[in-house]
């Protein structure tokens, strides 16, 4: 099966795909920010430069799309049926590459959470899970430790 678009075309249209400060990932920082949290963007220091890094309680968030990195919804199967092998073997890699990361990141002592783009579905469960996450973990340099300390 030939390609819908021109060459030029399909240029300008995977030209505009982005790896930071997508939909899904501007949604997670406005609902982190909603619950109080602070947080640093896309360290390139840690191993597959998480999007969303809070040091103090050694967490961090990858933000998927579906597709991309192969999730088991409906969106993450689809499978495109023109050049199929180039995005099988595509997304195989991607999944590679996602869990030597998520590896990495365990063994340095960090927790990662994945945030799916088909999550953002159910904001209210998103927002429950990542109370539930940010309850479990405190945050040493946070306000009562700053108060504490310049007391």
């Amino acid at each position: 099966m030939t390609d819908v678009y021109d060459k030029a075309k399909r240029s300008a249209v995977m030209a505009r795909v982005r790896s930071q400060d997508t939909g899904p990932e501007l949604r997670l920082r406005r609902l982190l920010t909603g619950l109080g949290a602070r947080y640093r963007l896309h360290r390139k220091d840690l191993p597959g430069s998480p999007d969303v890094v809070m040091p103090g309680r050694r967490l961090v968030f990858f933000v998927h799309g579906c597709f991309w990195h192969g999730h088991d919804c409906a969106r993450g199967a689809r499978i495109p049926k023109a050049n199929r092998e180039y995005w099988l073997a595509k997304v195989a890699r991607n999944i590679a590459r996602d869990q030597r990361a998520l590896a990495a990141l365990t063994q340095a002592g960090w927790r990662a959470e994945i945030v799916w783009e088909c999550d953002f579905k159910d904001e209210a469960a998103l927002r429950a899970r990542l109370q539930a996450l940010l309850a479990t973990t405190s945050d040493p340099i946070g306000p009562t430790s700053l108060r504490a300390a310049m007391t």
